[in-house]
């Protein structure tokens, strides 16, 4: 099986370099700079997402499904196209105030003559697109490194997680979200998860840990925290929200999350569960 690697360090930590990684948008930038294109469901990639992938002159093409995603990097492995196998695995290894990402990319061609015609193609296309993929990760990190933070509440109570609709504007009304906002000068981002709580939902909550990766929307980094209702806080009221709904594990797919929040909602149900 041949296998092309690239390991390169970013000057960024691991949980925003994780975020990058499942950017559709970053990766659609360094597969068009290898001279390809790349199509994806969402602009944030989660586990079972395939991702098409047409090589110059649109003669190939393959899809690859996502495999795993998540604070140490992204997996993915082929799942229909003229090769035997393929798979791409990107980690984001900790490296003193920065990360190491170590990329590799390896294959198996299909047997006889289109093996030997396509292995030289692939080989020349994986350089390029590793190439291209350290370029891209690092000016994406350098972008977000000082954005503006964003922070969610992923409030639970008795295993089940609240849900707040969105009631504007127009393009995502009636999608779901996790309460939260925009944090202010000053304020750590604990601060802003309970204030936005007390002002969205007239809610008093206390700030937990931290979950899932940084998730890069537009020039803002959002980060995902638990939280809980404190002892004697007002029940949870819709006041910027079209509905609020106290969702189970098993429910939380069947929303119609954002693509943002969509991209924990593997960590959720793991929350829920444990």
């Amino acid at each position: 099986m041949p296998v092309i690697s690239l390991d390169h360090r970013v000057d960024g930590p691991p949980d925003l370099v994780a975020g990058v990684l499942r950017e559709t948008a970053s990766a659609a930038v360094a597969v068009a700079r290898a001279g390809a294109r790349l199509t994806a469901p969402a602009r944030l990639l989660v586990a079972g997402d395939e991702v098409r992938v047409t090589l110059p002159g649109g003669l190939v093409g393959c899809r690859t499904r996502i495999i795993r995603a998540g604070r140490d990097g992204l997996w993915s492995e082929l799942a229909s196209g003229p090769l035997t196998a393929l798979r791409h695995v990107t980690r984001a290894v900790p490296d003193g105030a920065g990360t190491l990402v170590r990329d590799e990319l390896s294959w198996t061609p299909p047997l006889g003559g289109p093996g030997r015609l396509s292995d030289p193609v692939l080989r020349h296309y994986g350089r390029r697109l590793l190439a291209a993929r350290r370029e891209v990760i690092g000016e994406r990190v350098g972008e977000l490194r000082a954005a503006p933070a964003v922070v969610g509440a992923a409030i639970v109570r008795d295993g089940r997680l609240l849900a707040a609709q969105r009631s504007y504007p127009a393009e995502l009304a009636g999608r779901w979200e996790l309460p939260g906002g925009g944090v202010e000068p000053g304020e750590t981002e604990a601060d802003a998860v309970a204030r936005e709580c007390a002002e969205e939902l007239d809610a008093r909550v206390v700030t937990g840990e931290r979950l899932g990766t940084d998730l890069p929307i537009g020039r803002r980094v959002l980060r995902i925290h638990t939280a809980r209702l404190l002892p004697g806080s007002p029940e949870p009221q819709p006041r910027e929200h079209r509905a609020l709904r106290w969702v189970g594990a098993r429910e939380i797919a069947t929303l119609g999350w954002l693509d943002a929040d969509r991209a924990v909602l593997g960590e959720l149900v793991d929350l829920l569960r444990g």
